[in-house]
């Protein structure tokens, strides 16, 4: 990180963390957190061993703990002080109730959650390994999730979300892929932004070859993608998720206003239709790392869902961009996904930590 971006500095100085006031700064929207974000598809209970560095079958013991990524982006963003919904389906059991209450709890609108009174709640498994693997076991024959008719879908939200941001996991089964294609479209039609993360676990594919045609067959309807290395390499048939030249010849499209490739701890590349550049990651001692790709996007939503024009600003995508690096790096220090998202505070009082630093 080179310097911390002026309209963060600005944030900054209104807590007091800061007290040089010489230059003139951009308001990158950080304020302006009415614009709603809907996010769609799955959400489910994560378990979480209760000790780092050890396998599934190694773990003495789990945590509980609630996850889902469209889930904890909506909790990324509220936590940040933004405007989120959520629209999915859990089992009418303890943990769906659990999960909705939590949502409740961190100011996400649940108007668009649905129950089901025959299917349970989608249960996730998730651990990182020693050698930096993540490994994960899925309880889902069918889980309520994968059962949203579009009957259900509340088109409300829809109509007044500014980001309308799902992933790929909705796609797998039906009914929810026919929801959340005519989710899609109805969002494209009121105008919002469509925001993209695969958010690939193929454990959950049929097969490989049919993750990578659903994944890519909703493609260049999106505004705004978010993308891992490993799924470019995944994507791309093997090429190397490095180079330039790969990603705009094969995964950036003419109509999309912003792709983001996350690199962990090293940060992150972006490429919109006017300029690319990268911003350097912040390194921390990570804990878990689930969840932080989703505390990224939580923080860059949040950022363009108070001022779009960030799209033609490289200087304020470069600053979202920071702040939303820092979101990624605090969620890593703590156990969980959802319980591991930062407020607006806890971000800006580490990016000055980390300019004391320099």
């Amino acid at each position: 990180m080179a310097t911390t971006p002026n309209s963060v500095l600005d944030d900054l100085k209104k807590l007091d963390l800061v007290k040089d006031s010489k230059n003139p700064l951009s308001d990158t929207g950080l304020e302006n957190n009415k614009s709603l974000v809907v996010c769609f598809g799955e959400m489910l209970i994560d378990f979480v061993p209760t000790v780092a560095g050890v396998s599934l079958a190694e773990a003495p013991a789990f945590q509980k703990a609630p996850g889902g990524a469209p889930a904890n982006v909506a909790v990324g963003i509220t936590r940040l002080g933004g405007s989120a919904a959520f629209i999915g389906k859990v089992g009418d059991d303890e943990f769906g109730k659990m999960l909705a209450d939590i949502l409740k709890e961190n100011n996400v609108d649940t108007s668009g959650v649905r129950f089901d009174h025959n299917a349970r709640t989608a249960l996730a498994f998730v651990t990182l390994r020693a050698d930096g693997e993540r490994e994960f076991l899925f309880f889902r024959n069918p889980s309520a999730d994968m059962l949203l008719h579009e009957s259900e879908l509340e088109i409300s939200l829809l109509q007044q979300a500014k980001i309308f941001h799902y992933g790929s996991i909705s796609l797998i089964d039906e009914p929810c892929r026919s929801t959340h294609l005519a989710a899609m479209s109805i969002a494209k039609k009121c105008g919002c932004i469509l925001s993209y993360d695969p958010n690939l676990r193929l454990a959950l594919w049929p097969s490989a070859e049919f993750a990578r045609k659903e994944i890519m067959s909703i493609w260049d309807q999106a505004d705004i993608i978010k993308i891992s290395e490993d799924e470019i390499t995944f994507l791309t048939g093997g090429d190397d998720p490095y180079d330039d030249n790969v990603v705009l010849t094969k995964l950036f499209h003419p109509n999309l206003k912003l792709l983001i490739v996350t690199e962990g701890s090293e940060g992150c590349r972006y490429y919109t239709q006017n300029f690319r550049g990268r911003v350097a990651g912040i390194k921390v001692k990570a804990v878990d790392t689930t969840g932080a790709g989703d505390a990224f996007v939580g923080g860059i939503l949040y950022n363009i869902a108070s001022d779009s024009s960030l799209f033609q600003d490289e200087k304020g995508l470069r600053e979202a961009l920071l702040f939303a690096n820092a979101c990624g790096a605090i969620t890593v220090t703590e156990r969980g996904a959802i319980p591991a998202m930062p407020t607006k505070e806890a971000v800006l009082r580490f990016l000055a930590q980390v300019t004391d630093q320099k």
